[in-house]
């Protein structure tokens, strides 16, 4: 079997205007199908997909009025859950490490509050929020990833704060809790 990466990730939202505001707008990704679908059963579900790249896309669907739905949830995935935010995420290319810092410098000018970056050793990744509250990520490979035996052996310790996804994982990585992390 071969296989093509995604053709699309489906998520919810209850404000699809404020979500295309935040994807188009804030993060630069092109919409490129926008439809309405109709319930039998009364209602409609607006649908709308976004290019984020390498032949990718993420959707949306705003329920309005559709039976059986509730016209109000949390479409944020996690706090729905009841589990942390790094739990369900969406992790976007960054391309470069140069690139990861300008992402995260035009986010915060855009008023999007964000993690510093984090250094996982083979990859730097920022941590966000889309207005919906879905946990998202820019995210570049730095190293080499490890192979083998090597590749189940990675460990390190985190705080629960850090689960969050919050500057608590930055700050306890650059504060030379590194070796403690790995230990």
């Amino acid at each position: 079997m071969t296989h093509r990466g995604f053709s699309h990730i489906g998520l919810s939202t209850l404000d699809l205007d404020k979500t295309r505001a935040f994807y188009e707008g804030v993060l630069g990704f092109k919409p490129v199908v926008a439809d309405t679908i109709t319930i039998e059963e009364g209602g409609h579900l607006r649908h709308m997909f976004f290019d984020v790249g390498g032949g990718q896309l993420i959707a949306f669907l705003e329920p309005n009025g559709v039976p059986d739905v509730p016209a109000k949830y949390d479409a944020g995935i996690n706090r729905g859950l009841g589990v942390p935010a790094g739990f369900y995420h969406f992790a976007f290319e960054a391309g470069s490490a140069a690139a990861l810092t300008k992402k995260r410098d035009e986010l915060r000018a855009k008023g999007v509050e964000t993690t510093e970056i984090v250094d996982h050793g083979w990859a730097r990744s920022i941590y966000f929020k889309d207005p919906n509250g879905i946990s998202l990520e820019y995210c570049c490979v730095v190293g080499n990833r490890p192979e083998g035996d090597a590749m189940m052996q990675g460990r390190f310790t985190v705080s629960r704060v850090a689960l969050e996804l919050t500057d608590a994982l930055s700050k306890a990585r650059s504060t030379g809790d590194r070796a403690k992390m790995e230990g």
